[in-house]
């Protein structure tokens, strides 16, 4: 089964993947706009999906949030990154910030003893981490 959405559709989802990540490193709309040259009502507007990010622009942006331009799109479709986010909105929300706060480690035996940590936690831990 494919999932189809319409371009205003992935264009607020990458919105709000783009305002979820900035709120959670605590940088202002008026800081990524200065820094991308734009005005905070222009970054807002990419936030709600209104107006449509570009291929460089979104580099630019995924560069100064630290994630990779990948970022934006997990759980778009199905082959998302690990397990496309729940339905279920309280939960959707706490993988995210989930995700937000690990990708921010720099250390990978940090990373590795979190996702351990997870494992072990969840019953799983027989299973290893995922590719």
């Amino acid at each position: 089964m494919q999932v189809t959405r319409t371009a205003t559709e992935i264009d607020a989802h990458v919105g709000q993947r783009m305002r979820r990540r900035r709120e959670a490193l605590g940088i202002s709309q008026g800081r990524l706009g200065r820094h991308l040259g734009l005005t905070f009502s222009q970054v807002q507007k990419y936030e709600k999906g209104t107006n449509r990010i570009g291929a460089g622009r979104l580099y630019q942006i995924s560069d100064f949030l630290g994630v990779q331009p990948a970022y934006f799109f997990v759980g778009l479709g199905q082959d998302a990154d690990v397990g496309a986010e729940p339905s279920d909105p309280i939960r959707r929300g706490e993988v995210t910030s989930l995700n937000d706060a690990f990708v921010a480690i720099d250390d990978p035996e940090t990373r590795a003893s979190i996702v351990a940590l997870v494992l072990s936690l969840s019953g799983e831990a027989s299973r290893g981490p995922r590719a």
